[in-house]
């Protein structure tokens, strides 16, 4: 199909296609190769590439037909057109005014603001599950030294943290140092074939070394600290969402704020003209 469609290519000489390779018109509207390569899939087979191909070209003749069919049958297009023209504006505003708050709240909010809204709204940082620091590493049940790794990764020293980074380097399928930040449970629950997780969401807190395997692979974690449900989570995990609410907080009045300085300064300059 495609081949027909390139070999027909040459049938409208008198559009320009600005080096582009058209592929197949509706109605002097056109749908070109570089497009269809734009979104093809990456490591297909040539077979999943010709469906995807002829699956794509297919779509898109429909769509451009009933687009074309339903722009000259809608009364009052002039509405439509409108309509796209309020909402490129609001958007535009919008996407401004986000690009402001983001590099001027964020700026304002310093660490003993964070603090002072931490200890003020400790219910509202509380662990809804387990949360451990640890490290976790995945290896295939061929890897050489499995030994010595069931060493290594239960200790918290500096010659053993280093022997596993190196070692994960050639071996591991994932290796995840994590002792500088908590990671709840749930997320090592579906890194590591073990049913406990699920079963007992204490399980760690008793068992802070865990090594099991499947058919493939070997998984250890070893969890340095704890966190309990209902315990009140790390300033420091809760840190980047307090920014957020902060910011959330101040939007309202930022952006007001912006437009009284906008319009001020329209009128100090003459740019606004009222007609009576």
């Amino acid at each position: 199909m495609i081949a027909a469609l390139l070999a027909l290519a040459g049938c409208s000489p008198s559009v320009d296609h600005k080096g582009k390779t058209p592929l197949v018109e509706v109605n002097g509207t056109f749908l070109y190769k570089e497009d269809l390569q734009a979104v093809a899939p990456v490591g297909a087979t040539k077979a999943d590439s010709a469906r995807f191909a002829d699956e794509y070209i297919r779509n898109w003749v429909e769509d451009e037909l009933l687009f074309q069919k339903a722009e000259g049958n809608i009364p009052g297009n002039m509405k439509i057109d409108e309509r796209v023209a309020a909402f490129r504006r609001a958007l535009i505003m919008h996407t401004y005014q986000e690009e402001l708050v983001g590099q001027k709240l964020g700026n304002e909010i310093g660490d003993a603001e964070v603090e002072t809204y931490y200890r003020q709204n400790a219910n509202l940082f509380r662990a809804t599950q387990p949360y451990v620091q640890g490290l976790f590493m995945k290896v295939p049940l061929s890897a050489p030294q499995l030994g010595k790794v069931r060493s290594w990764y239960k200790k918290n020293t500096t010659a053993a943290i280093d022997n596993l980074s190196k070692y994960s380097v050639g071996n591991a399928v994932s290796y995840d140092y994590f002792y500088d930040r908590w990671l709840p449970v749930s997320e090592l629950s579906v890194r590591m074939p073990l049913k406990a997780l699920d079963a007992d969401r204490n399980y760690l807190e008793r068992h802070r070394n865990v090594e099991v395997r499947d058919t493939a692979f070997c998984y250890f974690l070893h969890v340095e600290n704890y966190l309990s449900e209902g315990e009140l989570l790390p300033l420091e995990y809760a840190k980047s969402e307090i920014r957020e609410i902060l910011v959330n907080l101040k939007r309202v009045e930022f952006i007001n704020r912006m437009k009284q300085d906008l319009y001020k300064e329209a009128l100090d300059d003459k740019d606004i003209i009222y007609y009576k």
